[in-house]
């Protein structure tokens, strides 16, 4: 039996969520603050008998900001079941509580938490006639927290993500139709709480790894002490009685040392001294207070560690953070397994943010070693070492939006043969890809290296900066990547950016020809062939898909960021490519020229010369704020950001303007920076900014972007 699915509604920072799972290991990828926490909060709801009886109150600040007013909404959160075992035991249990029957057994089961207005209110909003607004507005009105309960339910058949479903059950507040009895066998039966199936089953929940000293300094969170308990009760009295008697007896022993017994009268007299006979203590002792009791004694016990290569042992607070964080998930799975021991129906661990302080090797390590069979794990993280050893299939990622947050499953829609492909392809480094807010692909080193460089040197802001990871595929497969990015999968935008390798010559063999230029239209002619059916099928991929696009270089990235204006820069790197005077020579005057079949080839052999990822890393260190962008790069970041905050245009064109005044202090700019200030508070629009800042300095390519930007999106948003 394992968690199959998990939906959320109007539940924190879910207005409407749904997570799919795998039996084994399940991976919940998200920035923080994406709802990861969230998530397993709600399922602890239903599956941790460790939580307070106060948790099941849920109060303002657990419903959705989305929702703006509350009042006479419900907080759903379902699980469901799948694979319930033939088990007589666990067949009885779903059959009277939360199963679905198919034929002679329950094989579905699910167990709902609604967190609803109580009776009273639901029959007054049944009462309202359709449409009646201003009835509904005045019942709203008077509900507050204390009007809600928290209500149990099983074997429901409905999909609670279905917006027409929430209808029916809670009600159409924009048309004011409410009912107060619902279909129980579309929504689910009632289970009281103290039956449900968190007692049923094994379920341990391991948090974040913030403040573990802390933990471990607390009797009620120390997971050692956890441990201790655990094995105290099974203690053999019999085994025990020696060390009990033991115990007494140095207790005694302490108690009558002379030095102790010295002590005991020196106060005995000192309070004779102070307050006389009448009013001192009847009797004063001294006592060793040592526990003979087998688990108290146990308790007191303390755990001592060593680290790796050292022969002292310390005190937990004495340890590195990832060695006190390695001990603490240590002992908290050990505590699992004890738990795993009183064969329960199905065995659950939440693990969240294992990653925290602990090294690369160690999380992946840990990801692939922590496999107990038959329990299904649900790890939470943003660490792409544990997200690259990860079953892609056994994804769900979360995309932070505003007020809310979607859930994506990266596999969806895809063949066994599709997902294969992607979870050999994500290492560390590409699944960075599973985290952005948006993703450039490339399709060599000269791009990765020289386009995060490019938009900092322009722009004033990281690719990290703007949400985006520059994807290095190093080939033209994209799609096998590209795929992911789907309305059915992940729905965050994917700019392929790759070459069209147009022919930058005439390719036609002329009878003055030599043999060495023969082969170089060849090869020209061929590369502008596999460009032109490269260029078709991508573009007859991305066709309908609205996440994914390609930008096309007409020529090479090396070519057209030359054509762009920037041959300047390559010259600059001449003299360390060549040693001979007259190849120097050449080489500047060749890049001068205003001809791609001149220019071009000298870049490209420049860049084969030495390596294009070596070209890329020498061309690199002489970008500056005046390197022009070429268009097709400049398409294809502001597709893969998609809205830019008025904070980020702000500082954009700030950063802008202090550039320029550098090379030119006559620039004068400080009207602009007060037109600046008026577009943050949202006084003016994205056209005034741009036109004050035309005013000062027309030329530069800034203005080109933003202009753009501005064409494509029609706005900004406020952050």
């Amino acid at each position: 039996m394992y968690i199959s699915k998990v939906s959320l509604v109007n539940y924190r920072n879910f207005a409407n969520a749904k997570f799919l799972f795998n039996k084994g290991i399940n991976t919940i990828i998200g920035e923080n603050g994406s709802g990861k926490t969230n998530l397993f909060r709600a399922i602890r709801l239903l599956l941790d008998d460790n939580l307070l009886p106060s948790s099941y109150k849920l109060d303002l600040g657990d419903f959705n900001r989305s929702l703006g007013d509350y009042r006479g909404h419900w907080i759903i959160i379902s699980l469901e079941f799948s694979e319930l075992s033939d088990d007589e035991a666990i067949q009885s249990l779903f059959v009277h509580g939360a199963g679905q029957i198919e034929g002679n057994k329950v094989s579905k089961a699910t167990y709902n938490l609604f967190f609803r207005p109580k009776a009273d209110v639901r029959f007054m909003l049944s009462e309202l006639e359709e449409g009646d607004v201003v009835g509904l507005n005045e019942i709203r009105n008077d509900i507050t927290l204390e009007d809600y309960e928290t209500f149990f339910t099983g074997k429901s058949t409905a999909d609670f993500n279905d917006p027409e479903v929430y209808k029916n059950l809670v009600g159409d507040f924009d048309n004011v139709r409410f009912t107060y009895t619902y279909n129980e066998s579309s929504f689910g039966v009632k289970i009281p709480h103290q039956l449900s199936v968190s007692k049923e089953v094994s379920f341990t929940f391991i948090k974040a790894l913030r403040d573990v000293v802390s933990d471990f300094h607390n009797n009620r969170t120390n997971p050692l002490i956890t441990l201790l308990k655990s094995k105290s009760n099974n203690i053999n009295k019999d085994d025990y009685r020696q060390i009990s008697e033991t115990v007494i007896s140095l207790n005694s022993r302490i108690e009558d040392l002379p030095d102790v017994q010295q002590i005991r009268a020196d106060i005995k007299n000192t309070i004779k001294d102070a307050v006389g006979q009448t009013y001192s203590p009847s009797s004063l002792s001294i006592n060793s207070s040592l526990p003979s009791e087998a688990d108290k004694l146990l308790q007191s016990l303390k755990l001592l560690i060593g680290e790796p290569g050292e022969t002292y042992e310390g005190g937990i607070h004495e340890l590195s953070l990832g060695g006190a964080n390695l001990i603490f998930l240590t002992l908290k799975l050990l505590e699992y397994k004890y738990q795993i021991a009183r064969e329960t129906f199905a065995n659950f661990l939440l693990i969240e943010e294992p990653e925290a302080h602990i090294h690369t090797h160690i999380q992946k390590t840990l990801f692939d070693k922590l496999d107990f069979g038959d329990t299904q794990i649900i790890y939470s993280t943003h660490s792409t070492q544990i997200s690259e050893v990860s079953n892609v299939e056994n994804i769900n990622i979360l995309g932070k939006k505003e007020n809310y947050a979607e859930v994506y499953q990266p596999s969806i829609g895809l063949q066994s043969s599709e997902t294969e492909k992607i979870q050999r392809y994500l290492d560390a480094v590409r699944s960075n890809l599973l985290f952005a807010k948006g993703v450039i692909l490339v399709e060599g080193d000269a791009e990765e290296i020289l386009i995060p460089t490019l938009v900092k040197s322009v722009m004033g802001v990281s690719l990290d900066e703007l949400g985006i990871s520059l994807i290095n595929i190093r080939s033209t497969g994209f799609k096998n990547v590209a795929q992911l990015f789907h309305n059915d999968r992940i729905r965050r935008r994917c700019a392929i950016v790759t070459d069209s390798d147009h022919a930058i010559m005439d390719t036609t063999i002329q009878d003055g020809d030599n043999s060495r230029l023969k082969r170089i239209k060849r090869r020209i002619e061929r590369s502008a062939k596999k460009g032109a059916e490269r260029r078709v099928d991508l573009d007859t991929f991305c066709n309908g898909n609205e996440w994914v696009k390609a930008f096309y270089a007409e020529y090479t990235f090396e070519v057209d960021f030359v054509e762009a204006g920037n041959y300047q820069e390559v010259k600059e790197i001449v003299d360390i490519i060549y040693t001979s005077e007259n190849k120097k020579q050449a080489a500047r005057k060749e890049l001068d020229s205003d001809k791609v079949d001149v220019f071009g080839r000298r870049v490209l052999t420049m860049a084969n010369k030495e390596g294009k990822g070596w070209f890329a890393l020498l061309l690199g260190k002489y970008i500056y704020s005046e390197t022009i962008l070429p268009d097709y790069l400049v398409d294809a970041i502001l597709f893969a950001k998609g809205t830019f905050s008025r904070s980020l245009l702000s500082d954009i064109l700030t950063y802008r303007a202090k550039k320029n005044f550098e090379l030119d202090n006559n620039l004068d700019f400080s009207e602009f920076h007060a037109v600046v200030t008026s577009y943050i508070s949202e006084e003016v629009d994205l056209a005034t900014l741009l036109s004050s800042y035309e005013a000062v300095d027309p030329s530069d390519q800034i203005l080109c972007i933003l202009r753009k930007l501005q064409s494509c999106s029609n706005g900004t948003r406020k952050t």
